[in-house]
């Protein structure tokens, strides 16, 4: 895997591109020196962690032939104050999905996703907690 950044501007704008040639625009806040054009670092992880688990969940619901009308996950995070770096100690996912789906079938495709297969996950919990909760149309 190779991933090129490239800087955008004079101050921290950069773009990163991804083995398919897919772009992503990087930057820092006004509080930091950036022009707030980008993702942060930080957020980026926690999209990768809600991409590498919802690639998991709806995988495994597809094998279980459930039917998920809609699909999103939310996630919040918290992280070590008044240090540098600043790690995340939480992290918490929430999955809000519609559709004909069994309770027990969404919890186990979770459980598998973050406990064996999300490679994000397994990184982001050697200094975080990692909890989720999820609901089935609105319930």
């Amino acid at each position: 895997m190779e991933i090129k950044l490239k800087r955008i501007n004079q101050n921290y704008n950069l773009e990163a591109t991804g083995t398919n040639g897919r772009t992503v625009s990087i930057d820092a806040g006004p509080q930091d020196g950036g022009d707030d054009l980008g993702v942060r670092p930080m957020q980026m992880m926690l999209m990768g962690l809600g991409g590498c688990s919802s690639i998991d969940v709806i995988s495994i619901l597809k094998k279980q032939r459930q039917e998920v009308d809609n699909y999103d996950v939310v996630i919040t995070a918290e992280r070590e104050k008044d240090k540098i770096p600043s790690l995340f100690t939480h992290i918490h996912i929430k999955f809000i999905l519609t559709g004909k789906i069994e309770k027990e079938k969404l919890e186990h495709a979770i459980n598998l996703s973050i406990e064996k297969y999300c490679s994000v996950a397994k990184i982001l919990e050697k200094t975080a907690s990692i909890s989720y909760s999820y609901t089935i149309n609105g319930k």
